[in-house]
């Protein structure tokens, strides 16, 4: 169970650190995408102003540096030199009639006007054409139109650089938070570890302690039984109550076992549908007293690897509890198959009313659905809890559910 804390500790913290960090990263790339895109915008509607004219930029002397030196935003003029764009211009019935690739590298006037021709033939005033961003605008002199193609190349590598950025330093982060986390983890939970210690000492240490006193306690009801001539309903009860005492003492002994991981199964190959029925034919006969019905649909030939004592243990807590539980006249349903994902084994029963908890809650030590019908019973109010612990031992699970008003399954997957 201590290793099960400390790494349901380790998972809640490492999510909790994986949204924090997927939320700052992501601040990051959009407030970075969003500050890019913006100076783009800015750039192209100064290229589309211009027409790509340098001319049209009026000249301002360089100001001042601030005395800390400090780097102070490029100019228009900085701009459109470092710019990388292409112009075109289409006359007014959508002919390229002059493209000016003198400040781009990689376009030829040929694919610059195809490049044109296919962004007005769009109709839209702004859009993108590959790696280049494009707008248009009716032309400062005469008739046709001007569009202006901006290479986006570096924004772009920019997206990227400060995206593998951010990832990589994230991971980073990601990776030492976890060995943090593990380091810390051992301290977080040691009082737990060491309150959990004490109860499993504790419960072990009484179990042993009680056995002593119930077996003395039992040797003197069967001597009184000898000395009054018989058996009568005092030392009926004396037995009967220290009886139930060694039950549960035994299962709470087993229990503190499956915790400590001493009660380890025995793994071995046997025939399920045979072990189901041997368990189901020793219940037939109480089932028969109480007049309930039992429908049985079983598929042979299924074959597991578990511990067969164990298992064996498991169906007599189901059937038991089924037995206990079922309404007069009701009726018990065993079945057994195999599917995709192994064993599918389910035991239900009717019942005069179903728990006010939910299904899972069953599972609970010592939960009491009904003290009276449990102490009636005889029931300790851990044998589900046990049943689950038999499962999670040999690699299953248990569930139940509730059917209807009044049926109660739990099933078994092995």
């Amino acid at each position: 169970m201590i290793k099960a804390l400390r790494k349901k500790f380790v998972i809640t913290a490492m999510a909790a650190v994986s949204v924090l960090l997927f939320f700052l990263l992501g601040t990051i790339n959009v407030v970075n995408i969003s500050i890019v895109g913006r100076e783009v915008d800015k750039t192209l509607s100064m290229l589309l102003e211009t027409e790509g004219e340098l001319k049209f930029i009026p000249k301002s002397p360089d100001p001042v540096p601030p005395p800390d030196f400090r780097i102070r935003p490029k100019g228009e003029r900085d701009k459109f030199l470092s710019s990388n764009f292409f112009v075109v211009r289409m006359n007014e019935i959508g002919q390229a009639v002059y493209a000016d690739v003198s400040r781009v590298s990689s376009v030829d006037e040929q694919k610059a006007q195809e490049l044109a021709l296919e962004a007005y033939r769009a109709g839209q005033d702004a859009g993108k054409a590959g790696k280049y961003r494009y707008r248009m605008k009716n032309a400062r002199i005469g008739p046709g139109t001007v569009i202006v193609f901006l290479d986006t190349s570096e924004e772009i590598l920019s997206y990227a650089r400060v995206l593998f950025l951010s990832v990589g330093i994230g991971l980073v982060c990601w990776l030492f938070m976890l060995g943090l986390v593990i380091f810390l983890s051992e301290r977080a939970i040691r009082p737990v570890a060491v309150s959990w210690e004490k109860q499993k000492q504790f419960v072990t240490n009484a179990g042993h302690e009680i056995k002593t006193p119930l077996a003395i306690i039992l040797a003197n009801a069967e001597a009184l039984e000898l000395y009054n001539g018989g058996e009568n309903k005092w030392t009926r009860n004396i037995r009967s109550q220290a009886l139930r005492l060694d039950g549960l003492m035994k299962n709470l002994l087993f229990l503190a076992k499956m915790d400590e991981n001493m009660a380890k199964a025995a793994d071995a190959e046997f025939l399920l549908d045979e072990l189901l029925g041997e368990t189901v034919q020793t219940f037939s006969e109480l089932l028969k007293q109480k007049k309930i019905a039992l429908r049985l649909d079983i598929r042979p030939g299924i074959v597991i690897r578990a511990d067969k004592e164990q298992i064996r243990q498991l169906i007599s807590i189901l059937l038991d509890n089924a037995a206990k539980y079922t309404k007069e006249d009701g009726t018990v349903s065993v079945s057994l198959k195999r599917k995709e994902k192994g064993v599918w084994m389910e035991i239900k029963n009717d019942c005069q009313r179903l728990p006010d908890a939910a299904p899972d809650k069953l599972f609970d030590r010592f939960y009491r659905g009904d003290e009276a019908r449990t102490q009636k019973s005889g029931g300790y109010g851990i044998g589900l809890s046990l049943a689950r612990s038999i499962a999670a031992a040999n690699g299953g699970s248990i569930s139940a559910r509730y059917e209807g008003t009044d049926v109660i399954s739990f099933t078994v997957n092995l």
